[in-house]
C-alpha cells in the first residue's frame, strides 16, 4: 500500500502559495487495511477516509463513472489494481492532477507542472464535461490563482461554454452554487470569479441578477475580502440599483440563491440607504446615521450589534465605490452619531413616562439636525 499526496497541496507548493489542507491518494489498498491501521470511513459508499490523529482526508485510488444527469450522478470504482493516473485522469485541471510520492518525486502524468509554469488552467480530460459544478470551481480557480496571472485555456472555455448551454448547470443545488461563491468573495481576486462565468455563459443560470448587470462586480474592489457578508450584500445591491429594484426584489433575488437572512437583511438596507446617501438628502443621511448608531451601541444582542457595524461598513464601502467625494463626510457623519444619540438620563427622567420616548427621539433628531447643519454633504459629482 502506497500514499501519495495529491492534488491543491502539491499545486500550492509548487506555487509557494500557504498549504491550507492535504489530500492524500492510497494504492493498493483496501477499506479494510485502512479501518485495521484506525482510519476512519467518511460516510458508508463514499471511498474517503480519515487519518486518526491528523483528520486529513485519504481517498482510496478510484475511477468514476457518470450514470445519471447532476453533480451526483457518478458511480466509483476502487481495488488494488486501479493506477495513479486512472485516479489522476478523473481530476479537473491538469494542475490539481498531480501527486508527490513518499521519496518526495513529483507524478506529473497530464502535463500539470508545464501548466502550472505557463499558468494555464486547463481541464484533464473529456470526463470534466460529466460533472457541472466543475464550471464554477474553475471560475473559483481563476480567483483564487488571480495574483499568479492565471488564464483558461481556450479548449477549456469552450467545453465550460457549451456545459453551460447545455443546461446540466441548473441541475446544481443553489448550496453549491452559494458555497463556491462565498469561497471566491473570500479572496481578492473575485472579479475573475464573475468574468470565467460571463465568458462561458454560465452567470446567467447560476446568478442571474447579476448576469444581467455584470458591470456592478466593479463594486468589489472597494470591498475588503474581510468583510464576507458586506461583500455579498454591497454586489447585490449594486446590481439592483443598476436596474432600478426596490429593496424587496433584491432580498427575492438573494432569497432564491439560498443567502442567509442576515445578508438578505444587510443588502435590502443598502438597497433603501444608498440612493439618500448619494443624493446628500440630510433626513436620510440622519436617518441612516441615527439606527446605525442606536443599532451598533444602544441596543439588541451582540450579533445584532455586530451586524449594524457590518451595515455601516457596507455602506461605506458602497460611497467609497459609488460617490467616493462623500465617503469622507459619511465616515465622519457615522462616526459623530453615537454621540448625537446618547441623550443624558437626567433630561428624560424630569418628564412624564410617557413622553420620554417622543422626547427621547426628538432629542436625538434635533443633534443630528445640528452635526449636518454643521457639517453639509459635499456635492456629488455622481449623485
Amino acid at each position: 500500500m502506497r500514499i501519495l499526496k495529491v492534488g491543491g497541496a502539491v499545486r500550492d507548493a509548487l506555487l509557494g502559495r500557504p498549504i491550507r489542507e492535504r489530500d492524500w491518494v492510497v494504492l493498493g489498498g483496501s477499506p479494510e487495511a485502512l479501518q485495521a491501521e484506525g482510519y476512519r470511513p467518511v460516510g458508508r459508499d463514499f471511498p474517503v477516509f480519515l487519518h486518526p490523529e491528523t483528520g486529513e482526508e485519504y481517498a482510496l485510488a478510484r475511477t468514476e463513472r457518470k450514470v445519471r444527469e447532476g453533480h451526483q450522478g457518478f458511480t466509483f470504482h476502487t481495488a488494488p489494481d486501479v493506477t495513479l493516473a486512472e485516479d489522476l485522469a478523473r481530476r479537473d485541471l491538469t494542475i490539481n492532477a498531480m501527486a508527490v510520492d513518499e521519496a518526495g518525486v513529483l507524478m506529473d502524468p497530464y502535463g500539470g507542472l508545464e501548466d502550472l509554469h505557463r499558468r494555464v488552467l486547463r481541464h484533464v480530460s473529456p470526463a470534466f464535461q460529466e460533472d457541472p459544478l466543475r464550471v464554477l470551481r474553475v471560475a473559483r480557480f481563476a480567483a483564487q490563482l488571480a495574483p499568479f496571472g492565471f488564464t483558461l485555456a481556450p479548449e477549456t472555455q469552450a467545453l465550460m461554454t457549451t456545459m453551460a448551454r447545455s443546461g446540466e448547470l441548473e441541475s446544481l443545488s443553489r448550496e453549491r452554487c452559494w458555497r463556491e461563491l462565498e469561497k471566491a468573495l473570500a479572496v481578492p481576486g473575485a472579479p475573475a470569479f464573475f468574468s470565467v462565468l460571463q465568458r462561458c455563459e454560465a452567470l446567467a443560470p447560476c446568478f442571474p441578477l447579476l448576469a444581467q448587470t455584470p458591470e456592478a462586480v466593479a463594486v468589489l474592489a472597494s470591498v475588503p475580502p474581510s468583510l464576507d457578508a458586506a461583500r455579498v450584500a454591497v454586489l447585490w445591491s449594486e446590481a439592483g440599483l443598476r436596474q432600478g429594484l426596490e429593496a424587496q426584489a433584491v432580498g427575492a433575488a438573494l432569497r432564491s440563491q439560498g443567502a442567509s437572512k442576515r445578508v438578505i437583511q444587510l443588502a435590502q438596507s443598502l438597497t433603501t440607504t444608498a440612493p439618500w446617501l448619494a443624493s446628500g438628502s440630510p433626513s436620510g443621511a440622519a436617518l441612516v446615521a441615527g439606527a446605525l448608531a442606536l443599532g451598533a451601541h444602544r441596543q439588541g444582542s451582540v450579533a445584532e450589534q455586530a451586524q449594524y457595524v457590518l451595515a455601516a461598513a457596507s455602506l461605506q464601502a458602497w460611497a467609497a465605490f459609488r460617490v467616493p467625494e462623500r465617503q469622507p463626510w459619511l465616515a465622519s457623519l457615522l462616526q459623530a452619531a453615537p454621540a448625537c444619540v446618547d441623550v443624558p438620563g437626567a433630561a428624560l427622567q424630569a418628564l412624564p413616562p410617557a413622553e420620554r420616548g417622543p422626547a427621547q427621539a426628538r432629542l436625538r433628531r434635533e443633534a443630528l439636525e445640528r452635526w449636518l447643519a454643521e457639517h453639509p454633504a459635499p456635492p456629488g459629482a455622481r449623485g
